[in-house]
């Protein structure tokens, strides 16, 4: 935490460490005024909101701290793959300043095709671990403002607007030169929306691959020849156009390809082709799936991609969904009551913060250590644990240090020690 305050003013960056650890015990509604319950600092709330308000326009700042931690901390390879995608958090009340209404990509059992709140862009790193499979860590979240809904805000705030891709590509400004600085390759997956001009040719200027899904009306046409000697540039995209549906209708030329999808090994039937897409600037790899409900179409900037790395990829843009459950199921994400839009901005990522703190210091630990299932006999005790355990396994080694401490300075009898343990487990177990 001390680590992630560099870089802030210094009359305030030791805010930050008592706010995390705030939202680190925090249980019920998780709003910032629980936060500051649980880190006991409710005295001078009226500061730490003011606090907040700022630590909004420092988000980035904070990220690539973030990021910088997590390559000094995990052994990382060559190759990172970074994920974007959007996300909507559910607000309540008036004067939220940035909240409109939406649609609601998870209607649920109440079919509720529409939704007031908060739109998120959210950059992660994709990671694997050699025991839990694929992981997200969340590194930073850029609040989207439509442009209609930009005059409801504040004029004194300096929000200016941007859309979703925009933000992907500032998000990416902000992250590739740290990992080019660590000498890392750098691949991103998106899924299709993200497939467009406007944000393909700015990853392709800072060296992105990029992994996402093709539409099946795309237009794709076929590599050009070798140049003859004829004067002018050569030519970048082809005279014949393709047509996806065409080459997934017939029924030659498909193989099969056993690769590690979602946590399982599978089989799938792909054909795949080199092409030009002019969103892309260029050549890409099109790989076409086979499904039981039809097929699919997937490409890949670097036209030297094995068709398992895309599928891989791709598989592993699944991770930041999880992440977006945890961070709304667990750390309470939405339901922080506050209408600044900096305040918005600064909560929102320090949920982000704490989820990836979580995971890093949960890395290097043995299952036994995160996992207790004696409390669930129902439960399996072979699950991997989830990061609802790893939450709850950090909180339960703070309060046993701070109990060990206690114990150092005073000698109380071994009935008040057990039964001082027995709370502080059903204390951290919420």
């Amino acid at each position: 935490m001390e680590w992630l305050s560099s870089g802030l003013h210094g009359r305030n960056r030791w805010r930050l460490p008592l706010l995390l650890t705030g939202i680190l015990f925090a249980f019920g509604r998780r709003t910032v005024t629980t936060w500051l319950r649980a880190a006991g600092i409710s005295d001078d709330y009226g500061d730490y909101y003011y606090f907040l308000s700022a630590f909004g326009r420092k988000t980035s700042l904070v990220a690539r701290n973030l990021l910088t931690l997590v390559l000094r901390t995990l052994p990382l390879p060559e190759r990172v793959l970074l994920v974007v995608d959007d996300t909507p958090t559910k607000r309540y009340g008036p004067f939220v300043e940035g909240a409109d209404i939406h649609r609601n990509p998870t209607p649920g059992p109440a079919d509720q095709e529409y939704l007031y709140g908060h739109i998120w862009v959210v950059m992660a790193l994709a990671v694997r671990h050699s025991l839990w499979g694929a992981l997200a860590l969340p590194l930073h979240a850029a609040l989207y403002v439509r442009r209609r809904t930009l005059a409801k805000v504040p004029g004194n705030r300096g929000w200016k607007f941007r859309t979703k891709l925009q933000l992907a590509v500032q998000q990416l400004k902000h992250v590739v030169p740290i990992l080019k600085y660590w000498g890392k390759t750098v691949w991103l997956v998106a899924d299709g929306a993200y497939a467009n001009r406007s944000f393909l040719q700015p990853a392709a200027a800072l060296q992105v691959t990029v992994i996402s899904r093709l539409r099946r009306n795309a237009r794709l046409f076929s590599v050009p020849s070798k140049p003859t000697r004829r004067r002018g540039r050569p030519r970048i995209y082809g005279t014949q156009r393709i047509a996806l549906a065409k080459r997934a209708g017939q029924p030659r030329a498909w193989q099969t390809i056993t690769c590690r999808l979602y946590g399982h090994e599978v089989t799938k039937r792909y054909k795949t082709f080199l092409a030009t897409y002019a969103p892309a600037g260029g050549l890409i790899r099109v790989v076409l799936v086979k499904e039981e409900q039809g097929w699919a179409a997937f490409f890949c900037t670097d036209a030297q991609a094995t068709v398992q790395e895309i599928l891989e990829g791709f598989s592993d843009r699944a991770t930041i969904e999880q992440c977006f459950h945890d961070q709304k199921e667990i750390w309470g994400t939405g339901k922080q009551q506050v209408r600044n839009i900096w305040t918005n901005v600064a909560v929102f990522n320090m949920n982000l913060i704490v989820h990836t703190l979580v995971e890093l210091w949960a890395w290097a630990l043995p299952h036994d250590r995160l996992r207790d299932r004696s409390a669930s006999p129902w439960d399996d005790p072979d699950r991997r644990p989830s990061h609802a355990d790893r939450r709850k396994a950090l909180r339960q080694l703070f309060v046993a240090n701070e109990l060990n401490r206690v114990l150092s300075r005073w000698l109380l009898p071994r009935k008040i020690i057990d039964f001082a343990r027995q709370l502080a487990q059903f204390a951290t177990a919420v």
